[in-house]
């Protein structure tokens, strides 16, 4: 080969490396990562019908039907759940409101105290309806108060993921929800979060969660809807998950839904 050419041929080479550089999506960060991650799953509203269970280590299983309902507007994701089985947990209601910025509010009404009582702050790290799911498990994280590391990749139910690594920025938050660092896998094509580790304040596995039966929303680009939640309890086997049975899209949710009196209605 003449040397022009070869030196002609040296400089196409060198000029696709560059625009092969130049138009490549850049990489994604870890925050960014974990973003898309929670914003994958928000709707404009939805309405629900759920079941939770129960198992302790022992293997005794208790259920609970719950009937609920979300609203995302201005911000703001209100959500609504009502429990409407087994008997003894009728009328149970719970509201929840997650801010961008600050504390999420939340309120339980239990029939039996005919009373409404709020969630404080530092409730956070307790269980959720006796189950292996916290209070804080059940919202979205608050990405602010976390320090965010990209940890590599790594496959999950056979789905490639993004390994993210979530650390408290602070002694007081870590205490606030019970954990020392939190590791997430997230699905590259569809930013669904396929497990979630949860470490202990003395650094040992405490909790996983597992996803699974993942759907796309209809009509609703890049939203979809995880259909069983588990979380396992590493140290005393215990063993609660949610099952949705049924979900419709509905942006029209009533606002009245989302109000302490309508947790009281029988």
């Amino acid at each position: 080969m003449k040397l022009q050419n070869v030196i002609v041929s040296g400089m196409l080479v060198a000029a696709s490396i560059v625009a092969s550089n130049v138009y490549a999506e850049p990489e994604l960060g870890a925050k960014e990562i974990m973003a898309r991650s929670i914003a994958t799953s928000e709707l404009a509203g939805s309405e629900q019908v759920a079941t939770l269970t129960i198992i302790d280590e022992k293997g005794n299983i208790r259920e609970r039907t719950i009937s609920n309902a979300t609203k995302n507007k201005d911000g703001v994701k209100k959500t609504i759940m009502r429990f409407v089985a087994p008997a003894d947990v009728k009328g149970t209601s719970v509201l929840m409101f997650e801010y961008p910025l600050k504390d999420n509010d939340m309120w339980i009404y239990m029939p039996a105290l005919r009373k409404t009582r709020r969630v404080v702050s530092s409730e956070k790290s307790k269980s959720f309806m006796g189950s292996e799911f916290t209070n804080s498990d059940i919202t979205a994280p608050k990405l602010e108060e976390y320090t965010l590391k990209l940890a590599g990749s790594e496959s999950a139910g056979g789905v490639d993921c993004w390994k993210i690594e979530m650390t408290p920025v602070s002694k007081d938050i870590a205490d606030a929800y019970g954990y020392s660092k939190r590791i997430s896998l997230i699905g590259k094509q569809d930013f669904v979060a396929r497990t979630t580790s949860y470490y202990d304040l003395d650094g040992a596995l405490s909790k996983v969660m597992e996803t699974s039966d993942i759907k796309a929303v209809d009509n609703i680009p890049s939203k979809y809807q995880v259909g069983k939640s588990q979380m396992t309890n590493k140290q005393n086997g215990r063993v609660s998950r949610f099952v949705i049975s049924k979900m419709v899209y509905n942006p029209n949710v009533k606002d009245s839904y989302f109000t302490t009196q309508y947790l009281e209605k029988p």
